[in-house]
């Protein structure tokens, strides 16, 4: 029989897009903890979900012409895992640099900086590779601004030419660049005035003048 906590769960799931990953705790509002676990179970078991390493659930999408799911983006691998255990995460530099399309060059292997104990974890078949760092190290603002202000970081205020800012303002929505706007009040000046090369045709109320 199946449960009304396992409908919810499923219902939930289905309003969201393929390939994204869930944590266990992202349920906790539908039932009691052993009831949403006990669902998440069943409906690994039933291929409704993919299991990817405690409390980490992956709703696959399927590559139609191959006939095979595609592995979870590690971005939202790493952010399940973050509210999992109720820590922040971001991109380590490089791998910011290379997400947003800067740099050619593919890390070696995925490294993610948080503010609780650094760690190795397996989720299906990718290893995952997470570094504590103090929490002033952590940058603020949404998600995707974490990732340009890590970016930055990683190249250097002398490799951001023209070239760079173009690159990125293609990359990055009309929304992300005005998100981006807001958060410049977290990081520094130099960053702070890149940002605003970055999302020049948006509005400059709150970006602080470095």
């Amino acid at each position: 029989m199946t449960s009304t906590v396992q409908l919810s769960i499923l219902d939930r799931i289905h309003r969201t897009r393929r390939g994204k990953v869930f944590a266990s705790k992202d349920f906790i509002d539908l039932g009691s903890r052993e009831a949403v676990d006990q669902a998440l179970s069943r409906l690994a078991k039933s291929g409704k979900v993919r299991r990817l390493g405690r409390g980490l659930y992956h709703y696959p999408q399927t590559n139609l012409r191959l006939g095979i799911d595609l592995p979870p983006e590690p971005d939202d691998v790493a952010y399940a895992l973050a509210r999992r255990t109720g820590t922040r995460v971001a991109p380590s530099g490089a791998l910011a640099a290379n997400r947003l399309g800067l740099t050619t060059q593919v890390p070696a292997k995925p490294v993610y900086l948080t503010d609780g104990r650094s760690r190795r974890v397996r989720a299906g078949d990718a290893i995952y590779f997470i570094q504590h760092v103090p929490p002033k190290d952590l940058p603020a603002g949404s998600p995707m601004s974490v990732v340009v202000f890590q970016a930055f970081r990683h190249l250097g205020r002398k490799a951001i030419d023209a070239e760079v800012v173009s690159k990125l303002r293609r990359a990055l929505s009309s929304k992300d660049r005005r998100k981006l706007l807001q958060d410049a009040r977290y990081t520094t000046g130099w960053i702070a005035d890149v940002v605003r090369q970055v999302a020049a045709e948006e509005a400059l109320d709150g970006v602080p003048n470095g």
